[in-house]
């Protein structure tokens, strides 16, 4: 048996991209996870940028995310080849097959809670 399954936690350092190839469209969200640890009494922070690229309904879903949304993607860990013309080499590229994101964001539903509180104590 055999298991490729990544869950990330984090931000979006910018908007979706979305590109189209004929008839199909792909979504690609740049997201950033942070880890930090002590060295010498202090802590450093390493940010990690993991390239998502999402398909099908969940990539029209992905396309409205905007940056700075905290979100959760689940997915496989793909790579691929391709030929860089800046190096003239092949490059290999690690990216995140999407299948799952969660909008963690909650300012919008605090808003929208806070908003029918004071329809009711404006009805009573």
């Amino acid at each position: 048996m055999y298991s490729n399954k990544v869950t990330l936690i984090g931000f979006l350092g910018n908007d979706a991209e979305v590109r189209t190839n004929g008839d199909r469209s792909l979504t690609t969200l740049s997201l950033a996870t942070k880890s930090s640890y002590k060295k010498d009494g202090k802590y450093i922070e390493h940010t990690e940028w993991h390239r998502c690229v999402v398909f099908g309904k969940l990539g029209e879903f992905a396309a409205k995310l905007t940056k700075g949304a905290h979100i959760q993607v689940e997915g496989e860990l793909r790579s691929r080849k391709y030929e860089s013309k800046k190096t003239n080499s092949e490059q290999t590229i690690w990216e995140i097959r999407v299948n799952s994101i969660l909008k963690l964001d909650r300012a919008a539903k605090a808003a929208a809670e806070d908003d029918e509180e004071l329809s009711e104590e404006e009805a009573a």
